[in-house]
């Protein structure tokens, strides 16, 4: 049983690199094809960018079909719902919450929220292929963070 939290924990963080790998590599290189739309206007609900879920949600379903045809692969089983899980978080930060394609009240004042979506936000300000930053999804590094507001303190004249 712990191995299978393990199994789905450790596949979840590793997805973040993946996802890292993927858009700065494969989006922003030999597929910008796919990705470019998602950069710039486009009319319409859907973007040719989606493949790329359906690419990464047919992979989950096979790795759930082998691990469950194939008992010496049952492990596949639960990587394949840490890659599950991870396109469940990616959907909900980038196209809820980041994007609002879904129409959705969410608090997004906290510091990590701040943070991510800066970062997602300071990544599209590119609209080509070259030249873009921040390419993570779910993390992004401390130099995203905006200076915390504090408010005024007054002070009495002696």
């Amino acid at each position: 049983m712990l191995v299978n939290v393990a199994l789905v924990l450790g596949t979840f963080l590793f997805m973040e690199g993946v996802a890292w790998f993927t858009h700065k590599y494969v989006m922003h290189g030999f597929l910008w094809s796919w990705h470019r739309d998602h950069h710039n206007h486009h009319n319409g609900f859907f973007e040719i960018n989606d493949l790329f879920a359906v690419v990464f949600s047919l992979t989950a379903i096979g790795m759930f079909l082998a691990g469950v045809a194939i008992p010496e692969l049952s492990f596949l089983t639960w990587i394949g719902a840490g890659v599950t899980l991870y396109g469940l978080f990616y959907f909900i930060f980038h196209d809820i919450i980041v994007h609002r394609r879904v129409k959705m009240k969410i608090d997004t004042s906290g510091r990590y929220m701040q943070r991510i979506m800066r970062a997602h936000y300071i990544h599209h300000k590119v609209h080509s292929k070259e030249g873009a930053e921040a390419f993570g999804f779910l993390y992004a590094p401390k130099k995203y963070d905006r200076p915390v507001k504090t408010a005024k303190t007054e002070v009495k004249a002696g």
